[in-house]
């Protein structure tokens, strides 16, 4: 029994068991297809994968540089300048983590403190408000407008104060599968000069998106270099989300600090891993082009079958994810109520989108379901044989 005079933390003790556990959970109960949490469900390249075995029985496997091994480092500063044109200095401008969560954290621990502000804009991955709230940050929410998640560029800049040290910027954006315009991070940009603040850059999708757009790093707009911290994920560009290999790019006044959280947060990561995600950052164009193309092709393939069943998709431009629209469907309930209802009799599991919001979120959209496609291309046909058997 926990004694009342002595509380547990403020943040973490008030928070339930999350959705993707509860809607995992009734999936497998009920043998269902989950599509609702975000991880592929094939192993990523193999020649990454025996780089790892190898380097697990060669070694070393005793402690690495605490900001990760130089080839690592190296391999991220290559790959910000191949793809960005970004120079960054590996040893001291890039830190290795223990996936882009642990990232997040570091990074925001490194820059705020009790009483500064940070802006989240919402939809938003579920770990950035706990992660604020924890460094005793306030976080204000910025609602993109669906059906294309456009910028709300009045309401952004009312967001804006004195007491703003940073936004959270996730582009390629789950669960929204939003990419940012140059005009959007523009007038981000000017927000940031205009304000003196920084920029978190959530880029782990930045990969993963279709139909010929372009991903544009934050980072790369005039005077925004010295503002940004940037997050890659190779657990995402190469389908290893086990692996939990990330890493934080940006100027050396900001990693300084970063590497200082990290230090006391795990300290290093997988030596053998390191080397394996280093081989991996220095695939050919081909690599990264059939990685999209083929996430592209599920994309396809699930929005046709949703809208045979008379379930309207909305924009999806990146990431592993897409919305449906189920306001029109007929059904009498929720987004939540949706998705155990699915779970259940179709057989097939989603997600609410109404769970990426702030709690003080007034009319927060509650008929908008996110589905996952970075499935086989066998299971995904059999979740839309379960999908038009209960619903076609």
């Amino acid at each position: 029994m926990t004694s009342k005079d002595q509380p547990l933390n403020r943040v973490y003790s008030q928070i339930g068991t999350t959705v993707f556990t509860v809607m995992s959970s009734l999936a497998a109960e009920n043998d269902a297809i989950n599509l609702g949490q975000g991880f592929p469900d094939v192993d990523g390249p193999l020649d990454i994968r025996e780089e790892a075995a190898r380097r697990v029985v060669d070694g070393p496997n005793q402690y690495p540089p605490m900001t990760g091994i130089p080839e690592l480092r190296q391999a991220v500063a290559d790959h910000d300048r191949r793809f960005y044109g970004l120079e960054y200095d590996w040893q001291s401008e890039v830190i290795v983590t223990s996936g882009a969560t642990e990232a997040l954290g570091d990074c925001l621990m490194a820059l705020l403190n009790p009483g500064d502000e940070a802006i989240i804009l919402e939809p938003f991955y579920d770990c950035y408000l706990p992660q604020i709230e924890q460094t005793g940050a306030r976080a204000k929410a910025v609602s993109l407008v669906p059906p294309d998640w456009s910028l709300p560029l009045e309401a952004l800049e009312a967001a804006f104060s004195e007491h703003t040290k940073l936004i959270v910027l996730n582009s390629p954006m789950n669960p929204a599968s939003k990419v940012f315009t140059r005009d959007e991070l523009q007038a981000i940009a000017d927000l940031l000069v205009k304000y003196d603040a920084y920029a978190i850059c959530d880029e782990v999708y930045e990969h993963l998106i279709f139909d010929g757009r372009e991903h544009i790093s934050l980072a790369t707009l005039p005077g925004m270099r010295e503002r940004c911290l940037r997050i890659g994920s190779a657990g995402k560009t190469f389908s290893l989300t086990g692996w939990k290999v990330g890493y934080v790019s940006g100027p050396r006044a900001l990693t300084s600090v970063v590497a200082k959280v990290h230090q006391f947060a795990t300290f290093t990561t997988v030596p053998a891993l390191q080397y394996a995600v280093a081989l991996g950052l220095n695939q050919g164009d081909d690599y990264y082009r059939e990685l999209a193309r083929d996430l592209e092709q599920r994309r396809d393939f699930l929005k046709t079958t949703l809208a045979d069943i008379g379930l309207p998709v909305l924009p999806c431009e990146g990431t592993y994810f897409m919305t449906a629209d189920i306001s029109r469907f007929g059904f009498n309930g929720s987004d939540y109520d949706f998705c155990k209802h699915i779970t259940i009799n179709a057989k097939v599991a989603a997600v609410p989108t109404s769970v990426f919001y702030h709690p003080g979120t007034p009319n927060v959209p509650n008929t908008l379901v996110r589905f996952c496609f970075c499935k086989r291309q066998d299971v995904m046909e059999e979740a839309a044989r379960r999908l038009t058997a209960c619903f076609g």
